[in-house]
């Protein structure tokens, strides 16, 4: 039997039983189906942007924001630019009364989404939670009710209202919440009386009694502790900084932090920055922010990044203005192809990623950040992993492999049930600089071809997979050698090569092929597909059986 309640029993009277937890992605530019909750539900979002959609409000989805449901709420989530990850949390409570009975109603009255700082210990709690979801071992799965247990109380520490009454000491405490809250602003010591309703001559001996210091001296205190995480986080300029946390003056905020820490804001900034050393493609062993926030992406699979639920600052306009994730990148700036210092200096970046092993492109930005170089030929497995272990989104890039995999598998376990004959073969061609004449290998459309339980590659294509290389150049005359049961043309953006394209296609040699005169060949914007990056490959998941399904098309 439910119990529920317009008001929340004490919780001393109520016991919390863990459920489930679990990291659940959503891809980008899409909406979850509504549910509703049967039990307490915790959605503690950690990556990408959205909107979250309840009985009655919507409320914007960011990084680091909490939510808890009581049970009977439906809810949905829509994001638009980036992969969603969220932790998904169930829980029951059970009201310790004589006769023990299930509580379901609000446990904290009115308010859904909770405030918590710093928000990186609920991450490390819930991370601890689905470590060890899998372990049948008793005392394990007792440690993990205690984890959820510290998880609960941070929550209610930081978010439980208090009923009765108060004395003039406990106003004064709720004086101390509005510093904590209202830091930013400006705030006076009257202010501060007249909220407790008390006068100020017995404002400031209770207050110092509480917190050991005056009014003013604590509100300064509080900025500089929130300052310090900012400068250890962020790389906004000081005076950005100074605003952020309240003060008006940046010269003012370095005097009274060096005043209590006896370094600038610079030096402490570089002391306490907290930095990860890897290596790079190239062999490069660089120290790099744990968690980057200003990344500059130059290379072909920003895909990768969006998917992760990063999104980066710049990037190369010329890979992204025709790809399918082009919509999510509106403010991303252009640092040129080849990568421009200049363009990318100005950017203040905290971390630059170089999908080239050209030393000489290496130096010309190395010393404007942290940089690395990137394979972007790399595997799709290998470069989320490579990513994932980066940017501090390990878990983010084995979700998303995972969900992918399975996918990607039903797909064509669809097709070869409904249209394909196992042992097939297909190719994927592309005219580029002029009227050469190229065949992808471990870069492009290719790798959603070869995929494993795909298509079948070529003898000659093969060759190019043996040898690890992205594409290789075609003599025409050698085409039929190339040519699969199925052709995909990459149509190219260069006219002078779309004219060798076109006069290929009314070739005879072209149309005597196997593969056209069965009508297996499928034109498709090259530009927009020709891309192995993570959020193409999501997109072909679609594309690829209506293509295979049907007859020639073009995309």
């Amino acid at each position: 039997m439910l119990h529920t309640s317009s008001s929340c029993p004490p919780l001393h009277s109520l016991l919390f039983q863990l459920n489930e937890a679990e990291l659940m992605i959503q891809a980008a530019d899409s909406s979850s189906i509504t549910r509703t909750t049967q039990d307490y539900t915790l959605l503690i979002f950690t990556g990408g942007n959205g909107q979250l959609n309840l009985d009655d409000q919507s409320v914007i989805l960011s990084t680091d924001k909490c939510y808890l449901l009581s049970p009977g709420i439906s809810y949905s989530t829509d994001n638009q630019e980036l992969t969603l990850y969220y932790y998904l949390i169930t829980f029951t409570a059970i009201y310790t009364t004589k006769l023990p009975k299930r509580y379901s109603g609000e446990l904290l009255s009115g308010r859904r989404e909770l405030i918590v700082h710093p928000f990186t210990k609920v991450i490390r709690l819930v991370e601890d939670l689905l470590m060890n979801r899998n372990n049948t071992d008793d005392v394990q799965q007792f440690k993990r009710q205690l984890k959820f247990q510290e998880l609960l109380l941070l929550l209610f520490e930081h978010n439980y209202p208090s009923k009765h009454l108060p004395s003039p000491t406990e106003s004064v405490e709720k004086t101390i919440t509005f510093i904590q809250e209202h830091y930013t602003e400006s705030i006076t010591v009257k202010q501060l009386a007249e909220l407790a309703g008390i006068s100020i001559w017995q404002y400031t001996p209770i207050f110092q009694q509480l917190t050991g210091k005056k009014p003013l001296e604590y509100l300064t205190d509080l900025r500089i502790n929130h300052s310090k995480r900012f400068l250890q986080e962020s790389t906004e300029p000081l005076r950005e900084i100074a605003r952020l946390v309240g003060f008006s003056d940046e010269y003012y905020f370095s005097r009274r932090f060096r005043q209590k820490t006896g370094v600038t804001p610079g030096q402490y900034a570089h002391q306490q920055s907290r930095k990860l050393t890897v290596k790079d493609w190239t062999g490069h062993e660089v120290e790099i922010p744990e968690r980057a926030k200003r990344i500059v992406y130059h290379g072909e699979t920003l895909g990768d990044l969006l998917a992760l639920g990063v999104k980066p600052i710049g990037g190369d306009e010329a890979f992204a203005r025709n790809s399918v994730y082009k919509h999510r990148l509106k403010k991303l700036a252009n640092v040129g192809f080849p990568l421009d210092p200049q363009l990318t200096a100005s950017l203040n970046p905290d971390l630059i990623i170089l999908a080239n092993s050209d030393e000489r492109a290496y130096r010309a930005v190395s010393g404007i950040a942290p940089t690395l170089t990137f394979d972007s030929f790399a595997s799709l497995d290998n470069r989320m992993r490579t990513l994932g272990s980066w940017l501090g989104k390990q878990r983010e890039a084995e979700a998303w492999l995972e969900s992918f995999t399975i996918k990607n598998a039903a797909m064509w376990q669809q097709l070869y049930t409904t249209t394909l004959q196992v042992g097939e073969t297909a190719s994927a061609l592309v005219y580029d600089h002029g009227d050469h004449l190229y065949a992808m290998g471990m870069s492009g459309f290719s790798t959603a071809l070869y995929a494993p339980c795909g298509l079948q590659p070529t003898e000659e294509i093969q060759a190019i997979l043996d040898e690890e290389l992205g594409f290789a150049e075609v003599d025409p005359t050698r085409l039929p050698a190339y040519a699969g049961d199925h052709i995909f043309m990459l149509i190219p953006e260069r006219k002078d090569s779309r004219a060798a394209m076109e006069r290929l296609l009314d070739s005879s040699l072209w149309n005597n092929l196997p593969a056209v005169r069965q009508g297996h060949v499928y034109l498709l914007d090259g530009s927009k597909w020709n891309s192995s990056d993570a959020l193409t490959r999501e997109k072909l998941l679609t594309l690829l059986p209506k293509l295979l399904g049907g007859s020639s098309a073009s995309n």
